[in-house]
C-alpha cells in the first residue's frame, strides 16, 4: 500500500467522496453532517491523501485540515468497501499523524458520529490514543457528534 497526495479529479476518488457524503447524509441529519465536499477538500488549509494498492487501485482516503496555531483536524477518513478490515484506515491515520508532526502540530482533533454506524471509527481513533473531548473550533455541542483529540508529543 502506498499513501500519497490525492488527485481530487480522479474518477475513483470522486466516486469515493460521493459515497462518503451519501453515507453521511443517510446516517445523520444535515445539521449533523460535517464531512467536507469536493470544494472543501480543495481549500488551501486542507491536505488530501489517497491510499492505493500496488496495482493502483484506490483503497481509501483521508485529509488533515489546519486549524490555526498548532492544531489540526482529521477529515474525510474513508476506506473503500472491498478493502475494509485490511488496515487501510490505521495506515492512513498513521500517515496523517506523521504529517501533523512534521508540520509542528501539537494537537489533532476530529468529529465523528456518536451512532453505532461510527463505532468502528471511534474504536480506531481510541486505539491510536484519541480521547473524547468537547467541541472544538466552530463546532457546537451535538448529541449526534463525538469529538476526540490527541496531543502529539514532540517529534
Amino acid at each position: 500500500m502506498r499513501i500519497e497526495a490525492g488527485d481530487l479529479d480522479a474518477p475513483d476518488v470522486q466516486d469515493l467522496i460521493r459515497e462518503h457524503l451519501d453515507d453521511m447524509f443517510a446516517t445523520s441529519p444535515p445539521e449533523s453532517v460535517h464531512a467536507l465536499s469536493d470544494e472543501g477538500l480543495r481549500h488551501p488549509d486542507v491536505v488530501f491523501f489517497t491510499a492505493r494498492d500496488d496495482d493502483g487501485a484506490l483503497l481509501g482516503c483521508g485529509a488533515i485540515k489546519a486549524l490555526g496555531h498548532d492544531a489540526a483536524e482529521l477529515k474525510t477518513m474513508r476506506t473503500v468497501r472491498a478493502a475494509r478490515g485490511r488496515g487501510v484506515g490505521a495506515a492512513m491515520l498513521g500517515h496523517l499523524l506523521q504529517v501533523a508532526r512534521e508540520r509542528g502540530v501539537a494537537s489533532v482533533h476530529l468529529e465523528t458520529g456518536s451512532m453505532e454506524y461510527f463505532a468502528a471509527a471511534r474504536r480506531l481513533y481510541a486505539r491510536h490514543g484519541f480521547a473524547e473531548t468537547g467541541p472544538f473550533g466552530d463546532y457546537a455541542p451535538d448529541p449526534l457528534s463525538t469529538f476526540m483529540a490527541l496531543r502529539l508529543s514532540a517529534a
